[in-house]
């Protein structure tokens, strides 16, 4: 047997493998919802999508400023919004 044709073994070998290796949970096997559960639960809870332009600054802090409080961008932004409106009052 050649040198080139044990290659060509391995690789199909390896092919192989890789088509009955199952999706690794990194890409989100069973672990996200998809869009229409999730959408479902939005709604039970009350909450409907509301998009805004913002300037790349501001997003950037936002987005900080929840990895700094190890909290979700949503729930950061509903915290912000409702000091900000009770302020006003």
């Amino acid at each position: 047997m050649k040198k080139t044709d044990l290659y060509k073994n391995l690789a199909h070998k390896v092919d192989s493998r890789m088509k009955q290796a199952g999706t690794p949970d990194r890409f989100a096997q069973g672990a996200v919802l998809d869009r229409k559960e999730q959408r479902k639960l939005d709604q039970a809870k009350g909450l409907i999508p509301f998009a805004v332009k913002l300037d790349a600054e501001l997003a950037g802090e936002l987005r900080s400023l929840a990895a700094a409080r190890q909290t979700g961008l949503n729930e950061l932004v509903d915290e912000l919004l409702r000091k900000g409106l009770a302020a006003d009052a």
